[in-house]
């Protein structure tokens, strides 16, 4: 009889099963080494009973203080602006020792407003993360247990947090199939701000442009549609609640990419008007090249 590996963790609680939370706790059923109990959690009696249906967790609760006592490892899956608020509601329950996580999408401002909980409960190990996964559904239906593979997922420790925490929530994504990055929390900003944030923010305002045309161009625009519109209307059927928490929360590195792509856009259009041809390949054989870079590194 071989011996049973020790799970990672004995208790892992996921506040908020929408995408990424459902994904996390199917993955963790498939693989029992990731915790030996998984407990989900949340405030709405809909997603408490579908989570009971599908068979994701363990338990299901419905008090974010009662799934988290006595857990190892909590993360918070809910919108960037409520973090802070359900982890206050967690961490006066949480053992020595336990890891809190979360996986918002913006650093900073999470950061800021955590720091007096970290002050006051100095025995929990905060470290947010921030998996670069996901589709334009959300709730537990949506997720789905290979989401992770082969994607970022990038963690934002403060200074003084234990290596051994870090380890482990490192190990908890590399179970999930993730690729592992730190960084702080300013340069991630930056970087979702670009690869992430404005591109949503473009899909969104586009969006918007079109449906705002004259009642027959508009139709037209629904008849016809090509990949690269389509492509754009994927993004914006995003959640608008955690999309209005990352624009505002992540507001000044966001705007002040948008402002770099006005000025490029804007030169775009000057070679456009003025016959600029050679302005013009030039940024579609950029294009290209940011294309094939992405298929190479397994991101697209």
């Amino acid at each position: 009889m071989t011996d049973q590996p020790v799970p990672l963790f004995d208790t892992l609680v996921i506040i908020g099963p929408g995408l990424i939370g459902s994904s996390i706790l199917r993955r963790g059923m498939e693989d029992r080494r990731i915790a030996r109990r998984l407990v989900a959690c949340d405030i709405s009696p809909e997603v408490r009973a579908r989570v009971t249906e599908l068979g994701i967790a363990d338990r299901v609760e419905s008090d974010p203080a009662t799934a988290a006592r006595g857990a190892d490892c909590v993360i918070i899956c809910v919108p960037v602006g409520a973090i802070a608020m359900v982890a206050a509601q967690v961490m006066p329950v949480m053992k020595k020792g336990a890891i809190l996580s979360e996986v918002g999408s913006v650093k900073t401002t999470v950061m800021e407003a955590m720091m007096p909980l970290l002050a006051q409960y100095p025995d929990i190990a905060f470290i947010p993360a921030h998996p670069m996964a996901g589709t334009e559904f959300s709730g537990p239906d949506a997720g789905f247990a290979t989401l992770f593979e082969d994607r970022w997922c990038l963690l934002t420790p403060p200074g003084h947090t234990p290596t051994d925490a870090i380890r482990r929530v490192t190990e908890l994504w590399e179970m999930m199939g993730a690729r592992v990055r730190s960084m702080t929390v300013d340069h991630h900003d930056r970087v979702c701000a670009i690869v992430s944030h404005l591109p949503h923010l473009l899909a969104f305002t586009i969006c918007g442009t079109a449906d705002d045309l004259a009642d027959e161009t508009r139709s037209e625009v629904l008849d016809f549609a090509a990949s690269g519109f389509r492509d754009f209307t994927r993004i914006a059927a995003s959640d608008p609640t955690m999309w209005r928490d990352i624009f505002l929360n992540n507001r000044e590195a966001l705007l002040d990419m948008l402002d770099r792509f006005i000025a490029d856009a804007q030169a775009m259009g000057d070679a456009i008007r003025t016959g600029d041809e050679d302005v013009i390949v030039s940024r579609i054989k950029r294009g290209r090249a940011i294309r094939r870079s992405l298929i190479e590194n397994r991101q697209a």
